[in-house]
């Protein structure tokens, strides 16, 4: 039997593999070379978890629900063509984001002062939970879409017609409303926290003043699909888009729970910023290997 605590474990070494992957992929802006990313190794189990098959020939169509909308349900899975994983630029050159000075000066800030909220168990938010690695649920009805994320957070989109509030108290999800227009499932947001949040693994700045337009469709019954708008005036010099696809999940599989802050043995090592790039073109913060079965709770108070 597995000690108390080993989610907490196994999701701490995945986000940990991942981080330094994903950064190292999407670090164009200093300049370090591409090398083999090598980074931690991530167990097969868990490489089974993040990452979904393309299925075999052509894909069924996608299911609809009783008023005729395709139906987003479903458990989804990263796919091995989203590369680099975890960088809002990926479909950038140069994987640069359009930085305004005062965006470049956040971004300086925290590369320099601030640790990765996500390794402090802060939420990380919209988009940044659109560009993670990991695998995420969507439960959907008539009045409302649901996303789970693995980290035990969730948002819930209302889709009754109602309009933003017209000063929203700001949050990690932001103010959400949802509509459909035709096939496509549209998220419209504002009133987002900008500190301490980053927009990305690679600590891309957010303000209080991001705006993100998100069009959500199901092209078939294997895939969901992506187009994401960001407008910042406040830390960009104009809206720029990211765009990724999903795969299902096999039958039967789903979150597992995860509790971020149990056992969170990465976070007196983690320093500011993504990390330093190594030598072998992965970026993130060396920190003692995991062991395949944790010791037991007791063990870290000695």
């Amino acid at each position: 039997m597995r000690k108390p605590g080993y989610a907490s474990f196994a999701a701490a070494s995945i986000v940990a593999a991942l981080s330094n992957i994903a950064s190292a992929a999407g670090a164009g802006d200093t300049g370090a070379a591409k090398t083999a990313q090598t980074g931690p190794p991530i167990p097969p189990e868990e490489v089974s978890l993040l990452f979904g098959v393309e299925p075999v020939g052509p894909s069924p169509p996608a299911p609809r629900t009783a008023d005729g909308h395709p139906d987003l349900s479903g458990f989804w899975k990263g796919s091995r063509a989203t590369t680099p994983v975890g960088n809002i630029g990926k479909d950038l050159p140069g994987f640069k984001l359009p930085l305004t000075p005062a965006g470049a000066a956040a971004l300086k800030h925290n590369l320099t002062a601030t640790v990765d909220p996500e390794a402090l168990c802060i939420i990380g938010g919209i988009p940044r939970h659109s560009a993670s690695a990991l695998p995420f649920e969507i439960v959907q009805n008539k009045d409302r879409v649901v996303f789970l994320y693995m980290y035990t957070y969730f948002r819930a989109i209302p889709v009754d017609g109602r309009k933003h509030t017209e000063d929203p108290d700001p949050t990690f999800f932001g103010d959400k409303i949802g509509r459909w227009e035709g096939d496509t499932f549209v998220i419209d947001t504002v009133g987002l926290k900008d500190t301490p949040i980053w927009i990305d693994e690679n600590a891309n700045p957010q303000s209080e003043a991001m705006h993100v337009v998100e069009k959500w469709t199901r092209p078939d019954a294997n895939h969901i699909h992506l187009d994401l708008t960001v407008d910042d005036p406040k830390f960009y010099t104009h809206p720029f888009q990211y765009s990724r696809t999903w795969l299902a999940g096999r039958p039967g599989e789903g979150l597992r729970e995860y509790s971020c802050s149990e056992n969170n043995v990465d976070r007196p090592h983690i320093g500011p910023g993504p990390g330093p790039i190594r030598a072998d073109g992965t970026r993130g913060y060396d920190v003692p290997p995991l062991p395949a079965v944790p010791p037991s709770p007791e063990a870290y108070g000695k």
